[in-house]
């Protein structure tokens, strides 16, 4: 979550849907538009709106809870932004501050998840959606981000139930987006081009979390073949 409010995302929906809608048509003038195309987009016209069920999480064990609208931008990814990143984060404050501050309509800024030190997981934003996170419209676009409880300065805050918890999060995450496990595709916050936030921070142990999500992912493919 970094030192300091993050610089809200802005909002191009209305552009970006008009663009789509209007390419839509034209499309369709020439008689050129694929059905599934037409599935992907009927929800954009004005008064439509793609369903959605109150509370559903997309990671099994999650627990809910609302970030304020103001924190995050309805899309309906990966048809209309493709996900090929997780950031990780660090929350510099208690979990109970970190949801505070994100169901907070003036903070600006909201993680899809958080991980609590015991390795709770709450979720805040739908995957589906963008949320304002990185400080950067296009990574905000692309990733999902994953608030850790606690402060960069103090590696006791990163607990083997935190760094558990998160590592199967994340390879949930990279399994349903086809999502590469490697470092150039799970970053830190500080990684992202534009930013002044520092975590998750030098304490953070990449070498152990990427070996944590590997061992995921396999447990995970393999429970599945």
């Amino acid at each position: 979550m970094g030192q300091r409010k993050a610089p809200k995302d802005g909002d191009r929906k209305v552009g970006r849907r008009a663009l789509l809608i209007g390419g839509a048509v034209a499309a369709a003038g020439s008689a050129v538009l694929a059905r599934d195309e037409l599935a992907r987009l009927w929800w954009r016209v004005p008064g439509v709106e793609k369903p959605r069920k109150e509370g559903e999480v997309d990671y099994t064990g999650a627990r809910w809870v609302a970030a304020s609208d103001a924190n995050w931008r309805r899309a309906d990814r990966p048809d209309d932004y493709g996900i090929d990143m997780v950031i990780i984060h660090v929350t510099q404050g208690s979990f109970d501050s970190a949801v505070k501050v994100f169901q907070d309509p003036e903070h600006g800024a909201a993680a899809h998840y958080i991980v609590r030190k015991d390795g709770h997981v709450t979720q805040m934003i739908r995957e589906l959606d963008v949320a304002y996170h990185a400080g950067n419209r296009d990574y905000n676009e692309r990733s999902v981000g994953i608030e850790h409880e606690g402060f960069v300065e103090r590696p006791q805050d990163l607990t083997d139930e935190m760094y558990e918890a998160s590592a199967r999060l994340t390879a949930r995450i990279c399994a349903r987006y086809d999502i590469p496990v490697d470092r150039e595709h799970i970053i830190g916050h500080v990684e992202v081009p534009g930013t002044d936030h520092t975590d998750p921070g030098k304490h953070w142990d990449w070498d152990r979390y990427m070996k944590l999500v590997r061992s995921a992912r396999t447990a995970k493919a393999e429970a599945e073949a």
